[in-house]
């Protein structure tokens, strides 16, 4: 990891809610953003944000999520989601999160990531599998 990963490097992404990024329970009027998306598009983000810093065989996984949903997004409305990291130790990242729609603001939290060697972690993987299968 690049040490231009740091406190206040910030990242946005836009997107489109389309019909699989919401729910369905209260019919095609009530369709709206659900949150296991938005968790979804919030990990991608702030993982293409790591990507930009990392170095060659590095990528991160998810290791926490504390978000608050706060207003729904109608199907079709695009949202905006920030991460802005807030601490770098050693290979944990924090960000802190914010996600708009043209109306509200619709979250805010922080998410964790861990920066991992991606072959180290396949053999970890692999040596898992192995032992589970045991």
């Amino acid at each position: 990891m690049r040490d231009s990963l740091k406190s206040g490097v910030e990242f946005s992404r836009t997107i489109k809610v389309d019909e699989g990024r919401t729910i369905g329970f209260m019919g095609e009027g009530g369709r709206v953003y659900a949150t296991p998306e938005l968790v979804r598009d919030i990990e991608h983000t702030c993982r293409d944000l790591i990507l930009e810093h990392a170095d060659a065989g590095e990528d991160s996984v998810g290791t926490e999520v504390a978000i608050r949903h706060l207003a729904p997004t109608p199907l079709g409305l695009e949202v905006t989601i920030t991460a802005t990291v807030a601490e770098v130790d050693r290979g944990k990242v924090v960000f802190d999160i914010t996600a708009s729609d043209p109306v509200d603001r619709i979250c805010k939290g922080r998410h964790e990531r861990y920066v991992v060697d991606v072959e180290k972690t396949v053999e970890r993987l692999a040596a898992k599998a192995a032992k589970a299968a045991a």
